[in-house]
C-alpha cells in the first residue's frame, strides 16, 4: 500500500483564473467587469472636479455631465 501526500497551501484559498475550465473565457470576462469598474470610477472622478480644472482640460460642465450620466457599461473603446 502506497500512501501519496498532497502539498497543502494554506494561502490558496481560491482556484485561480488560469486553473479554471475555459479559462480564457473567464479572463476576459473578469477584465470587462474590471474594465467596467474603472469607467465608472473615472467619470465619478471627473465629475468631481472644480470648473476651473475642466477648463483647463477644455471640457465644460455640461461636457462631463453628459459623460458621467453614460451608462458603466458604454466603453468608447469597445467600438
Amino acid at each position: 500500500m502506497t500512501i501519496r501526500l498532497i502539498p497543502f497551501a494554506p494561502e490558496r484559498t481560491s482556484i485561480a483564473p488560469h486553473d479554471w475550465p475555459h479559462g480564457s473565457l473567464w479572463r476576459r470576462l473578469i477584465a470587462r467587469f474590471e474594465r467596467w469598474r474603472m469607467l465608472s470610477r473615472q467619470r465619478h472622478q471627473l465629475a468631481m472636479l472644480s470648473d476651473e480644472t475642466l477648463k483647463d482640460l477644455g471640457l465644460s460642465r455640461a461636457d462631463v455631465i453628459q459623460e458621467s450620466e453614460r451608462p458603466f457599461w458604454d466603453d468608447p473603446f469597445s467600438r
